[in-house]
C-alpha cells in the first residue's frame, strides 16, 4: 500500500511530512535515512514528520519528529509551524494544538502561509538540557579551539524539547566555520545526548544573525527551536529584548520570550512544496 507524503519547507528547513491516521508509520532508523537522503532515491529533507492520531483530549493530533540521521527527535520549530498549519487547514481551524514527546504545542494563523506557534517554556536546568556534569547554563565552561584563543566560548544552554548550546560571536560565521566547530560540539562528551549548535551575532536588542549546526542534520538553512533557543540566550545574558528578529541568510523569524507565563512564541512562513508517493518501507 502506497502511502502520500507531503514535502514542505520552512525558510528552507526542509520536511517530508506523513499522515498516519490510515496506515500506521513504524519506520527504522535505516528507512528514515532513505526517505531523507538526498539523491539516489531519497525524497530529501532535514527532518522526517508523522502526524498521527491523538492521543488525549484537546489535541488534534500526535507528532513525531525524526532527524536525517535516523534518530527521533523531541521537537522542531519550522516543522512545528509546517505541522500546525496543515492542521488548521485540515480542520478549517485558524487556531490548533498537538502533543509531541516535548509536550502540547499551539498554533495560530498569522497570515497568508504564516503561522505563529507557543513553542512552550525552555528548560534552563543542567538536567533539563541534559549536561552531563552540574552547570550554571547561563555561562557553561566550555570552549573551542586553541586554549590561548578560542574560536568561541563561554556559551548558553537551552533545551526547546531538544538540546541546544549558542556561542555569541562578533560577527556572523561562515558555513566552514559553522561546520568545522558545530561538528566539534556535537558530540562534545559534556552533551551525552549531543546537542544543536548555534552561532548567534547580536545586531541590536531587537535583531539577532543566526546559523545553526543541526544535531542529525548538519548545517541548515533555519533552525526554528534554534532561533528560539538563541533568542532565550540573548535574553538570559541581557543583549536582546524579549521580542526579536532572528535572522537566518533564508529569511527571519520572530521570536517572543513571554515574561507573563515564560512561554516562546515563534511567528514565521510556511511553503508546501509538492506531493508524493512515499516507497513502501518494509517495516511501516
Amino acid at each position: 500500500m502506497s502511502r502520500t507524503f507531503l514535502k514542505m519547507n520552512g525558510l528552507g528547513n526542509d520536511f517530508v511530512v506523513i499522515e498516519t491516521l490510515s496506515q500506521p508509520f513504524t519506520p527504522t532508523a535505516d528507512e528514515i535515512r532513505a526517505i531523507a537522503k538526498r539523491g539516489d532515491g531519497g525524497i530529501g529533507c532535514d527532518q522526517v514528520i508523522a502526524i498521527d492520531p491523538p492521543k488525549a483530549e484537546g489535541a488534534s493530533a500526535y507528532v513525531r519528529f525524526w532527524n536525517a540521521d535516523g534518530e527521533e527527535a523531541g521537537a522542531c520549530g519550522n516543522g512545528t509551524r509546517c505541522v500546525a498549519w496543515l492542521l488548521m487547514q485540515s480542520g478549517g481551524k485558524s487556531d490548533v494544538a498537538f502533543d509531541t514527546v516535548a509536550g502540547r504545542l499551539s498554533g495560530v494563523m498569522a497570515g497568508d502561509k504564516r503561522v505563529t506557534v507557543d513553542m512552550g517554556p525552555p528548560r534552563l536546568d543542567w538536567t533539563q538540557i541534559p549536561l552531563s556534569e552540574e552547570m550554571d547554563t547561563a555561562r557553561v565552561e566550555l570552549q573551542v579551539g586553541p586554549i590561548d584563543a578560542p574560536w568561541v566560548h563561554t556559551p548558553v544552554c537551552v533545551s526547546m524539547g531538544n538540546p541546544h548550546v549558542v556561542f555569541f560571536v562578533d560577527a556572523p560565521v561562515s558555513d566552514e566555520f559553522a561546520e568545522k566547530t558545530g561538528s566539534l560540539v556535537e558530540h562534545h562528551p559534556l552533551f551525552p545526548e549531543g546537542v544543536n549548535v548555534g552561532f548567534a551575532h547580536v545586531v541590536s536588542r531587537d535583531h539577532i544573525k543566526l546559523k545553526v549546526w543541526e544535531r542529525g542534520a548538519g548545517l541548515t538553512s533555519a533552525c526554528g527551536t534554534g532561533a528560539c533557543a538563541a533568542q532565550v540566550a540573548a535574553v538570559r545574558r541581557g543583549l536582546t529584548d524579549r521580542t526579536a528578529t532572528v535572522e537566518f541568510e533564508s529569511g527571519p523569524l520572530v521570536i517572543e520570550w513571554r515574561e507573563a507565563d515564560g512561554h516562546v512564541i515563534m511567528t514565521g512562513p510556511v511553503a508546501l512544496e509538492f506531493t508524493g508517493k512515499l516507497p513502501e518501507l518494509a517495516s511501516a
